[in-house]
């Protein structure tokens, strides 16, 4: 494990995280996903959060992070992982990854 994932809320769990994630997504879709599939885009989410200096609390409180960049980010950390995951796939990650943190309160919903 990442040490650096130490850095994270208390509350972040990532194994509680996937099986969020994985009640979220739909049967048709989850078939062709596996654990190990949500914990790399985890990793590469927070990944994408460290290279754009996102992961200080106090600099991450007054962010907007980039969606679609955030997006291509994961989806090229993917391809060069030789996972197949479509683009809808890994958008239904990256929301439900988005969905835990705010039910943990570690991203507020936008108004």
């Amino acid at each position: 494990m990442n040490e650096e994932l130490l850095e994270l809320p208390e509350e972040f769990n990532d194994d509680k995280c996937i099986d969020y994630i994985l009640n979220l997504i739909p049967a048709e879709d989850k078939a062709n996903i596996t654990r190990d599939d949500v914990q790399f885009i985890l990793d590469a989410i927070y990944d994408f959060y460290e290279e754009n200096g996102l992961i200080d609390e106090e600099v991450a409180k007054d962010s907007y992070i980039d969606e679609t960049e955030e997006l291509n980010y994961v989806r090229k950390a993917c391809k060069e992982e030789g996972i197949k995951l479509s683009d809808e796939q890994i958008q239904l990650i990256l929301d439900g990854e988005y969905q835990y943190g705010i039910e943990i309160g570690i991203y507020e919903e936008d108004e």
